[in-house]
């Protein structure tokens, strides 16, 4: 958990790598994943840097395997799964035989698909022609009628005498089927009526031989008269893509036609079988090692990115990188090195220095599958700034229980927990799920923000005894009915005194009583509005206390006086003595004495109390009771807003006077050292950077003042005191939200209880037991959609902002960068989440 409290340290290295083991090299630090590299080529465009041939080739690999994965695709074919063998990145040379491979099987699918497309073309045509002569039956009648298509009858002189003696001439084809009445108008324009038209729909669908999708079409004949009408009807064929084909007038020509083209549809059939017999033999051979292909050219790609961000040296005998390593993989890094340089047989090792800068470094939190839901959570609001304090690591207990006090429920907590549980323990073969969805993704990511948020949802509903609105009786009730019958009879409404009707205190939780009593929203209100104002005021403090973190961390210790003293005093002597008034209201009254002015009526409203601390009002208390809890509380009441008061131009003016100063003293002592330095500069020397100091100007997450005018200074401090002020109020009010969204999951568990289920309780017999089962099944639906679901979704979302205005503006600033190392593993996971 170290590396959880802040980020860790990180490194600005320069490596320096021979130019035949930068790709080994670079392959070893892809696999640890430690490394990321900055661009040393800004300046340089994409298309002219050293390595881009190589990432050209890359793609052209891709887009082979992306056109063969398309096509097993096509068949059906399922892909083998490589998580728990992934291949390391090839060595150039297996690339060649790769991109041979992929070479021949590319070409022999396009050849395969090509004849495909051939011959299925072949086989539609066809199959349409057996359908005209199939569907044209009907159109003819025994007398023979002119075929003018026919090839068999040529001669201008058979033509004329046909025309003279008036017979018709026809036209046979296929069209689709939603051009058919646009056709038939046509026809009917162009000729004036004078085509007769006789179509059939055909009942099976047709497939188009490029896309496989079904087609609709119609059989039709057109008669005609006269060579004109003919060549017109013809142009209109070509205008609608309509095919035209040659039908015997004579019924036996057809039924030899017909089988004739039987007899080529079955050999067609038998050749397209043996065709995809072939093309399935090569997809599913290449299927097998396909993913691994995939995986080689990435990672190979990848390497080639990287290296185009490497610079040359002058006598192009080494590259020269920078990077970010986090200083605990420092050892990591010079190994996968020292491998790369091995694995080629390079004589010259490569070596890593650090160097100094005064840029910020990028923020690292090492996390595992536990912490990582909860840093995500943070990092959704900001990345912390370089070593700034990180709220994840407490995030991931105050998360889960401030979600529970507002959906403290029992069984609620259970189904959670049961999700959770069941996500957890089959992580792994959950993680395998791919296509599952972004909200999939999101709730297997934050598994374990689940788990934890139904096992403290079942703690707070063992506190607030609420089991889908019902109380249990684990412990025996501690109060008891002290009337007789006959007063309980004549005056229902009975009031039960603690001093009278209680034994003890319930030894954990609320007492099962009060699910029964008639001021149970009176009193679960009171609780937990104080309740909600306590872990309120708590939450804040703690932020506010974090602060002093990052101050000693960043040596900014100016800042705990100037900044964290007002702070807290202003937030303890207001908001913190409110809280100390509601425990000593709790102590101090009660019913087991008698002395009048420490009667639970006595007890004043601490609200009413802040109130007129805060006015410097009075309150007249009733006959026999006081207005304050103690003697000297009027006098400490004034002091504590005197003191706060006081702390408000202490935040104000104090931090900007503070930089007044030290900047005066500061331009004094640059002004007795600029004869020095200048004397340094002359001899042409650059000086090296000074590194990232923890100072007040260069600390991680702090602003530095140095070139800020003192109006800016001023009018930032005034803005940020402003800021605090109010927001200590209204964050205040704001964690009231746990008491109203408690109360709001408790009423509607209990209006789903006695609307829906207790409906089906109260009915008896059989119609009873099957409304009963058809009921139950409407309350958990109900429950599930809405109680664990709706409610749970606006649980998380209000503690969610809980955590990022109230807790988290005390002392995070998020001004960071996130680091984003050159890993494999995170490419690969990126891919498959696009």
């Amino acid at each position: 958990m170290g590396d959880m409290f802040r980020s860790e340290e990180m490194a600005l290295c320069q490596m320096f790598i021979q130019p035949e083991a930068a790709y080994t090299s670079v392959s070893e630090l892809g696999e640890t994943g430690c490394v990321q590299f900055r661009d040393l080529n800004v300046n340089v465009n994409a298309f002219q840097r050293k390595f881009v041939t190589e990432v050209r080739r890359c793609d052209e690999l891709e887009r082979k395997i992306r056109y063969i994965e398309t096509e097993i695709k096509k068949d059906g074919i399922v892909l083998p799964d490589i998580q728990d063998d992934i291949p390391r990145a090839p060595n150039p040379r297996e690339i060649i035989d790769l991109e041979a491979h992929l070479e021949k099987t590319e070409s022999e699918m396009i050849e395969l698909a090509q004849n495909e497309v051939n011959m299925k073309s072949n086989y539609l045509e066809l199959t349409e022609l057996r359908k005209v002569l199939e569907n044209t039956q009907g159109f003819f009648s025994d007398q023979e009628v002119l075929n003018l298509d026919s090839s068999n009858r040529t001669g201008g002189d058979i033509d004329a005498a046909a025309q003279h003696r008036g017979r018709l001439g026809f036209v046979a084809g296929v069209i689709n089927r939603e051009r058919v009445f646009a056709f038939e108008r046509m026809l009917w324009r162009i000729s004036r009526g004078n085509v007769f038209l006789k179509r059939s729909d055909l009942d099976e669908p047709l497939n188009d031989p490029a896309t496989g999708h079904p087609i609709y079409k119609t059989v039709f004949v057109a008669f005609f008269q006269g060579e004109q009408l003919k060549n017109r009807i013809k142009k209109v064929c070509t205008g609608f893509h309509a095919s035209l084909y040659p039908c015997p007038s004579s019924h036996n020509e057809r039924e030899e036609m017909v089988r004739n083209v039987r007899t080529r549809l079955e050999d067609l059939k038998l050749v397209l079988s043996q065709t995809e017999d072939h093309r399935s033999r090569v997809l599913a051979t290449v299927s097998k090692n396909l993913p691994s292909w995939s995986i080689m050219v990435k990672k190979m790609k990848a390497i080639y990115h990287t290296l185009n961000l490497f610079n040359m040296d002058v006598t192009k005998k080494c590259l020269i990188g920078e990077c970010w390593v986090p200083t605990k993989d420092l050892p990591v890094v010079q190994k996968a090195l020292s491998d790369g340089s091995a694995a080629v047989g390079s004589t010259i090792p490569s070596f890593l220095n650090v160097i100094d800068t005064n840029e910020q470094p990028p923020t690292f939190n090492r996390t595992n599958k536990f912490t990582r839901g909860f840093q995500n959570l943070i990092d959704a609001y900001g990345v912390a700034s370089y070593r700034e304090c990180n709220p994840a690591l407490y995030t991931c207990i105050t998360f889960p229980f401030l979600f529970a006090v507002m959906f403290g429920d029992l069984g609620h907590g259970l189904i959670l927990v049961l999700f959770g549980a069941w996500m957890v323990l089959c992580e792994r073969k959950l993680a395998r799920i791919r296509n599952g969805g972004e909200i999939w993704n999101i709730f297997f990511g934050g598994r374990y923000i689940i788990l934890l948020m139904g096992l403290f949802a079942m703690y707070t509903g063992f506190v607030y005894n609420d089991v889908f609105s019902k109380s249990m009786n684990l412990f025996g009730s501690r109060w008891f009915n002290n009337y007789n019958t006959s007063t309980v009879l004549s005056n229902p409404n009975l009031q039960l005194r603690p001093k009278n009707s209680a034994m003890g205190v319930y030894p954990f939780g609320m007492d099962p009583v009060w699910q029964l009593a008639d001021n149970k929203i009176i009193f679960l209100n009171s609780f937990k509005m104080k309740l909600s104002i306590i872990f309120g005021v708590l939450h804040m403090v703690f932020g506010v206390c974090m602060s002093v973190v990052n101050f000693t961390h960043f040596k900014r210790y100016a800042s705990i006086i100037l900044e964290f003293v007002p702070q807290i005093l202003f937030l303890l002597l207001l908001f913190g003595y409110m809280v100390f008034m509601m425990f000593f209201k709790w102590v101090s009254y009660t019913d087991y004495t008698d002395i009048q002015s420490q009667t639970p009526g006595c007890a004043p409203s601490v609200l009413i109390m802040f109130i007129n601390m805060m006015l410097f009002k009075h309150t007249e208390p009733q006959k026999g009771c006081k207005e304050y809890m103690f003697e000297s509380q009027p006098q400490w009441q004034r002091i504590f807003v005197f003191i706060a008061l006081c702390c408000i131009p202490w935040m104000l003016l104090g931090k900007p006077l503070y930089i007044k100063f030290t900047r005066k003293n500061k331009a004094h002592a640059n002004h007795n050292g600029q004869l020095t330095g200048n004397m340094e500069l002359a001899e042409g020397e650059t000086p090296l950077p000074t590194g990232f100091s923890g100072n007040e100007e260069n600390a991680g997450g702090a602003h530095g003042h140095d070139d800020e005018p003192m109006s800016e200074i001023y009018i930032h401090q005034a803005i940020h005191t402003i800021e605090y002020v109010l927001s200590t109020i209204s964050h205040t009010a704001s964690y009231l939200r746990l008491w109203a969204l408690s109360l709001a999951h408790a009423q509607l568990s209990e209006v789903l209880w006695q609307m829906v289920l207790s409906l089906g309780l109260k009915m008896s017999g059989v119609s009873g037991a099957i409304a009963l089962f058809i009921i139950f099944g409407a309350w958990c639906l109900f429950t599930l959609a809405i109680l664990v679901l709706m409610e749970g979704l606006s649980a998380f979302l209000h503690t969610l902002r809980l955590h990022w205005v109230e807790f988290m503006s005390k002392f995070y600033e998020g001004m960071g960068y996130a680091f984003q190392p050159f890993s494999f593993k995170a490419i690969l996971d990126g891919e498959e989440e696009e």
